[in-house]
C-alpha cells in the first residue's frame, strides 16, 4: 500500500517523550508535513506492538531512547487533494516515552530536532502539525498528579 492515495487508513506512532519541563519535536523532511514540527514517529510494522513501534521510531529519528508508558490518545490525519480525493490518511497512536538518554539528533525522516517547552509555542515561531499543542496537553496532564494528590518518598 502506498502512502500517498491509500485504500485504506495507514496505522502510525507518535512519540512524545518529555524531559524535565520540555517536550522532544521534531521537524519533518518528508510530506505529508514537510517543514511542519510534530513528533517523531511513522508507520507501524506488522507484527510490531504500538509501544515498540513508536519506540523504534524515536531512536531512528531522534537517537533518543526513552522507555514506553501509556497511550495518550490517537490522532486522525487526513489530507485532501483539490478533487476532494484522500490523498494521505493516517491513525497516529500517541504513546507517552519516559526520557532515558539522549540529546536528540535529527535523522532518518526529520531535518532538526528541538526540546521545547510550551510556554514557548505560544510565540508562533514554529510551524506546528495539526493536533500538537492538544498532544502536548493530553501527555502533560499524565505527567502531572492529580490536584490535591500527593507522592509519598
Amino acid at each position: 500500500m502506498t502512502r500517498s492515495y491509500p485504500d485504506r487508513p495507514v496505522v502510525g506512532v507518535i512519540a512524545v517523550v518529555w524531559r524535565e519541563d520540555s517536550v522532544l519535536l521534531v521537524r519533518r523532511a518528508n510530506p505529508p508535513d514537510a517543514g511542519k514540527w510534530g513528533f517523531p514517529g511513522g508507520k507501524q510494522h506488522l507484527g510490531e506492538t504500538i509501544f515498540d513501534a513508536a519506540m523504534r521510531e524515536l531512536r531512528e529519528e531522534t537517537g533518543v531512547v526513552a522507555e514506553p508508558s501509556e497511550v495518550v490518545t490517537a490522532v486522525d490525519v487526513i489530507e485532501r487533494d483539490e478533487a476532494g480525493r484522500v490523498r494521505y490518511q493516517f491513525t497516529l497512536v500517541a504513546v507517552l516515552g519516559i526520557w532515558q538518554a539522549g540529546e536528540g539528533v535529527a535523522d532518518d525522516d526529520a531535518d532538526a530536532v528541538a526540546w521545547v517547552r510550551p510556554d514557548d509555542l505560544a510565540r508562533g515561531e514554529m510551524i506546528l502539525s495539526a493536533d500538537v499543542e492538544e498532544v502536548i496537553r493530553l501527555s502533560a496532564e499524565r505527567l502531572t498528579p492529580p490536584h490535591g494528590s500527593t507522592s509519598s518518598p
